[in-house]
Order: C-alpha cells, then structure tokens, then sequence
C-alpha cells in the first residue's frame, strides 16, 4: 500500500467541494496535480470513487464511507502533529524519576517544582526506592533518569557521577559547635547515628575512625539520614551525612534550625550518580532536567567542598 498523505488530503477536498478545481485552489495546487493523485489513489485501492459525467465527478458509496475513515486518519495525524509540536516546544509530556531517599523528600521536589513553573502541561512521575532498585528500573528502560548511589559499571546506563563529601550533623548548642571541622577524634565514644551495615557511607565512616584510632560508637542504625537527623535534634547523638541530606533538613526548617553542618575530618565521601537508559535517546524534557539536575549537584559540591 503506497497511499500518501497528499492523496487523502486530495480525496477529501474533492469529497467537501465536488470538484477537482476547487480542491485545487484549497490545496495550492494545480487541477491536473489533484486529478492526478484522485486517479492514482483509486488505482491503489481497486476501487472507483468516483464517476466522471459531462465533466462533473459523481460521488460514489465507496467514496463516502472512505470518506469516513480519511478524516479519522487525518484528524489522528493533525492531533498527533500538534501534540508533537508541543512536546518540542516542553509544552506538553511526562517525565519519570527515580530517586534515592536522600534527595526525594526535598532536594528533588523542590528542583522539579522550580522547572515546572512555566511547564503546566508537563505530567511527573516521581519514584523514591532504593539505589539497587532505580538502577535496574533504568536499566530496563522504566524511568527516564535516576539519581542513586553509583552502581558498579553498567553498559545499559549512561552514568554522571558526582563526590559528595559528608559532613558532621550536631546541635547548634553543643560544646563541639565553635570548631570549624569536626574530626573523628572529636566524636570517639560518643554515640552516632549511621546507616545500616555493609552501605558505603557506614563502611567509609568506620574506615575514617579507624585512621583516626577513634572508637565509633553506633548507638543508632537507620536506613536513611532523615530520621538520623531528628534524633539529633534530640540529643542523642551525632551523625555524619551527606550534603543532600543536610540541605534538604535545611531548607525544611525554613531558616530556624537547631543544627548545624561541620566539615567532617577525615573524608567520608558519597558517590552519587544521574543515571540514564544507554540504549534509547533521551527526551528534550529528560535532557533537559538532567541539566538542572547536574546544577544542583554542583552547587552542593561548591558550597561543601
């Protein structure tokens, strides 16, 4: 089947005005053109639509039920057209996220209300899992992007990867609070709140008191910083968590706080990474969040080293 768009757009100017010439003009193009591509579309049909008498065409039944399922054809195409022509212009989509806990309570709500605001017509999917389940929700070409900690090398993600370096959470009246970098000799003994065992953060803050010859005492374990940060507040201990975590407690207080974030003594890093499906091309919208994204993460490594 070779019919063309310009052979329906031909039939149905022919069908509303009952002539070729009249067509003609509407389509801007000439009689012999549209006569033309009239003939060439009953042809690859096999059907007749039309019979010529004393230089008139006469509309056959054929001709109108064909009608009937041309201008659902060229509607669907108009719409389809149209929408298209939105999306490029990030007037209409959706985009889908996945996101570590980290940064799904306030760091990533906060950005994607900040990149809507002149996108209304933009729909969000946002996700929050863990880092082992967002990556394989990319890998299998779920989610347009991802932000988890970095999974080891995967073929089937395309991988941005960002050092975040963690910081020591305490309270504003602790006797610790005049130091400019907290160390890990400075909490010896004395109770923290860490992540769970075997996860990159605890394993790399049991390697930073360690160097030290400092005793880390985890009176508690949780799975994420939130919750580490309110018994903080509590007095019941110290955390050491990642910057993400820290600006987002932050921007939640509203500018009244009861802590404060130190540097941290020895380096305790979080490496954290925009993920993406390798194996299929990004949408504007994808592409572009990512960008905003990559700022965003940037400006934490700036503004805590």
């Amino acid at each position: 089947m070779n019919l063309t768009i310009r052979q329906l757009q031909a039939f149905r100017e022919v069908m509303r005005t009952g002539s070729v010439s009249e067509a003609a003009k509407i389509l801007g193009r000439t009689q012999p053109a549209v006569s033309s591509m009239i003939a060439g579309l009953e042809n690859e049909l096999g059907v007749e639509m039309f019979k010529r008498q004393r230089g008139r065409l006469v509309k056959k039944p054929e001709a109108e039920y064909f009608l009937t399922e041309v201008d659902a054809i060229l509607n669907h195409l108009s719409t389809t057209v149209r929408t298209m022509k939105e999306i490029g212009k990030l007037k209409k989509g959706r985009l889908r996220i996945a996101c570590m806990p980290a940064a799904s309570q306030f760091m990533i709500p906060r950005l994607i209300a900040k990149f809507l605001e002149d996108k209304p017509n933009i729909n969000v999917s946002l996700m929050m899992r863990t880092s082992a389940v967002i990556e394989e929700w990319l890998t299998s070409q779920q989610f347009d992007v991802g932000l988890a900690e970095t999974p080891p090398l995967n073929h089937a993600l395309h991988t941005k990867i960002f050092n975040l370096k963690c910081l020591c959470a305490l309270r504003s009246d602790d006797p610790l609070s005049s130091k400019k970098v907290i160390t890990a000799k400075d909490l010896s003994n004395l109770p923290l709140a860490t992540l769970n065992e075997g996860h990159p953060n605890k394993l790399a803050t049991e390697d930073a008191f360690r160097k030290e010859k400092s005793i880390l005492n985890q009176r508690f374990e949780v799975r994420n910083f939130q919750p580490a940060l309110k018994l903080v507040e509590e007095k019941l201990c110290y955390c050491i968590c990642d910057p993400m975590s820290a600006s987002g407690y932050l921007d939640n207080q509203g500018g009244f706080t009861k802590l404060l974030f130190k540097p941290f003594e020895p380096y305790v890093g979080l490496s954290v990474s925009i993920l993406q499906p390798a194996h299929r091309p990004p949408s504007l919208l994808a592409e572009m969040f990512v960008d905003k994204l990559t700022e965003e993460l940037n400006k934490l490594i700036e503004q805590y080293g």
